[in-house]
């Protein structure tokens, strides 16, 4: 059957290897050090793992291609989970055993860590190098005052009613919270003429899909621009908006992009 699938230039891929993190279906697999497709069965086609590509070698194509197979996905993500649970209980045994100075040590380790980002690619402590800026003088003397485009109170995604009046044919910004200190022009570039909706998929407690999947099951929302960062985690906020659709029922035009944590389109 013919259908909408992902495709990988080898060539591109630089083997970061984010893309398999963000594909909730385990359809890719790191492969002599490149991206790689395992079985057309487990790509749904819509593309999780497009804004996670730093290179921009991903893309959807339509072709021949096995029909994507739920079961065997929810299958294959309950084996590896199993697997996962084994080898931490495994590893917890082993850790029991040691001797008590190793232990402190290892805790040490993990605290320094923890302390420093460590545990998390996209929690990883950094600097952000930036040109030198004009002194406040010259600022106000040469920079227009930007007004806001906020339409609507409040912005946060667990807090905004589903029937609120303004959401009726809305075009929606799903943005995770540190893309508006990220990106300087969030107002003008992403917030203007839209209905913004934040969050954090990390800090937050709980899925996001189902306030949105009612947000969308109570107005005829337009579109849908998920603005989200590089880091790994935020992925989870452009699969909150995907399972929102599907549970709606309502695929309606969508997009990502991607900002990087100096400020800088990607996507």
């Amino acid at each position: 059957m013919k259908r909408n699938i992902i495709q990988i230039d080898e060539e591109k891929c630089n083997g970061c290897g984010l893309c398999v993190n963000a594909c909730h279906e385990g359809a890719l697999q790191m492969i002599n050090g490149k991206a790689k497709l395992i079985t057309d069965s487990y790509c749904d086609g819509l593309g999780d793992c497009l804004p996670e590509c730093p290179t921009g070698a991903i893309q959807i194509i339509e072709r021949d291609a096995d029909a994507y197979d739920e079961v065997a996905v929810l299958a294959k993500m309950a084996g590896a989970k199993a697997q996962s649970h084994t080898h931490s209980n495994a590893h917890m045994h082993n850790s029991a055993n040691t001797h008590n100075s190793a232990n402190k040590h290892s805790n040490d380790t993990a605290h320094d860590a923890a302390c420093s980002g460590g545990g998390c690619p996209g929690s990883r402590a950094r600097s952000i190098e930036k040109k030198a800026e004009p002194t406040q003088v010259q600022q106000k003397a040469s920079l227009p005052s930007m007004d806001s485009q906020l339409r609507q109170w409040p912005v946060q995604i667990k807090l905004v009613p589903v029937k609120a009046p303004y959401l009726h044919n809305a075009h929606l910004l799903v943005a995770a919270d540190c893309t508006a200190f990220a990106y300087g022009n969030i107002h003008n570039d992403f917030m203007k003429d839209k209905i913004t909706l934040i969050g954090c998929p990390k800090l937050d407690e709980g899925d996001y899909s189902d306030k949105l999947a009612a947000i969308l099951q109570n107005n005829e929302v337009q579109s849908v621009h998920v603005l989200r960062m590089e880091v790994p985690c935020c992925g989870g906020i452009t699969q909150a908006v995907k399972s929102a659709m599907k549970k709606s029922g309502k695929m309606i035009p969508w997009q990502v992009t991607t900002i990087s944590t100096s400020g800088e389109i990607l996507i």
